[in-house]
């Protein structure tokens, strides 16, 4: 008999787990971005932050169910085996290998290295599309995959170290700009004027979606449930309350941009606004606290590099993909899949390389294009779909509740998702990010992505 993972992780454990994994760059990223999206209209960003997070609540809630269903699995993977199957658990492994981890994980190379040029003086639009940045971005990335590669155990204390820090520029922003805005009418100058209404689509869904970029995360909380004492009880409180810290910190976050500087400022300055912002609030201090902006930023793209230096090897060691003999190789001194890793990172250097030339720069791929930061994870609530519906069909000894009524709203939430994404992206995104999507999936089917695996093989 195999080492038995033991029960060792209590509720607050737990709880910080989620606010760890959730909260990192996308709230900095976003915030600025959804207030460009609503025109300025503060509460209309505000009800769009308070929608996107009851999305998360909800959807997370039901996978809590699964999660104390079958403790034993680990990850959005092995969900999909025991709900679905095992094709479909290796087609959304291939597409967390291929697009979801190397994209997001690029993406927030990017906006790491977008914040340090504002912190070093850089002027737009360098600091956004420039050289400067850009090399930034493929040094952190060369980095961090070092870091996760060469020393896991060090990636792995950065990773924790990081997720005090993220909260520190979070909660300092919320309160003392909120207070500081009350005091000398800033807050309610935002609150009540209306930048400007020349918004294009639908500023609410729009701004709604650019928000799942902020609330990603949570599913990786699923995978400590065969560790978790009392896992039925403590994993879906630990989801939900850790999920309305969240949504409360980032909501107290966004009001306190809003005391800090007007919203014309921060719209029209979008990054270097931040910095101002902090300055505005805390002086000196401003620059030490976005260091801090920083910090989270590279802490969240070093969680989501551990997931792409796996990706390949999950799949390998399965008897599945491209040469699962090399891509299944542990390398014996650091034990991690180099040879994966490596992989992961030249996808991450494909996607940050389309990322700059559909999303920063005017015509560098003409007409084809789409925002790479949020159409993965739509397309991943989507992907839940399925899931929820087996599980509901097999799963006969559960409470009305937990198997029909939290189920039915999870799916209407990831089928909301795909919707909003039509009127804050269009048709002509989406269906580039389908072609993407299902050339993707056919050199998977290539690689014999959903033959059956060699007996013996690690299910």
């Amino acid at each position: 008999m195999g080492i038995e993972l033991k029960k060792k992780y209590g509720l607050w454990t737990a709880i910080a787990m989620v606010i760890g994994i959730v909260i990192g760059s996308g709230v900095f990223f976003k915030a600025e971005l959804i207030l460009n999206k609503t025109g300025g209209d503060l509460p209309l960003g505000i009800l769009a932050w308070l929608i996107g997070g009851l999305i998360m609540i909800i959807v997370a809630n039901a996978f809590s169910t699964m999660a104390t269903k079958y403790e034993y699995v680990n990850g959005v993977v092995d969900y999909a085996e025991v709900t679905v199957g095992k094709r479909y658990a290796r087609f959304i492994g291939w597409f967390m290998t291929t697009i979801y981890y190397p994209a997001i994980t690029s993406v927030l190379a990017w906006v790491s290295a977008r914040y340090t040029c504002v912190l070093i003086g850089i002027p737009s639009p360098e600091a956004i599309i420039g050289s400067t940045c850009m090399a930034i971005a493929g040094l952190y990335l060369v980095a961090i995959y070092a870091m996760n590669i060469l020393s896991p155990v060090l990636a792995g204390r950065f990773q924790v170290s990081t997720t005090v820090i993220k909260l520190v520029p979070l909660v300092a922003m919320g309160i003392f700009g909120t207070v500081t805005g009350l005091i000398n009418g800033v807050t309610v100058a935002n609150f009540t004027a209306v930048v400007t209404r020349d918004v294009t689509g639908n500023p609410l869904f729009t701004a709604i979606v650019a928000t799942a970029f902020a609330y990603e995360g949570w599913i990786v909380a699923t995978s400590i449930n065969q560790e978790l004492k009392d896992a039925k009880k403590n994993l879906p409180r630990a989801l939900t309350i850790g999920s309305i810290i969240i949504v409360a910190v980032y909501i107290l976050y966004y009001i306190g941009l809003a005391g800090a500087a007007p919203n014309q400022l921060l719209m029209d300055e979008g990054a270097q606004g931040v910095r101002i912002a902090f300055g505005n609030i805390f002086g000196g201090l401003g620059g030490l606290l976005f260091v801090f902006v920083i910090i989270s930023c590279l802490g969240t793209c070093n969680g989501l590099m551990m997931g792409t230096t796996r990706g390949m090897y999950a799949l390998a060691v399965r008897d599945q993909g491209p040469n699962p003999k090399m891509f299944s190789q542990v390398d014996q001194t650091t034990n991690m899949p180099s040879n994966s890793g490596t992989l992961g990172l030249l996808l991450c250097g494909v996607w940050l390389f389309f990322f700059y030339g559909a999303n920063l720069t005017d015509g560098l791929f003409g007409s084809f294009g789409f925002d790479s930061s949020e159409l993965p994870i739509v397309a991943l609530y989507a992907l839940y779909v399925p899931m929820f519906v087996q599980f509901m069909r097999k799963e006969g000894d559960l409470s009305v509740f937990r198997r029909y009524i939290l189920p039915s709203l999870a799916i209407l939430c990831c089928l909301f998702m795909p919707v909003a994404t039509v009127f804050a992206h269009g048709w002509a995104a989406i269906g580039w990010f389908m072609l993407v999507f299902v050339v993707a999936m056919a050199i998977g089917f290539a690689f014999g992505l959903w033959k059956a695996p060699a007996k013996g093989t690690v299910q």
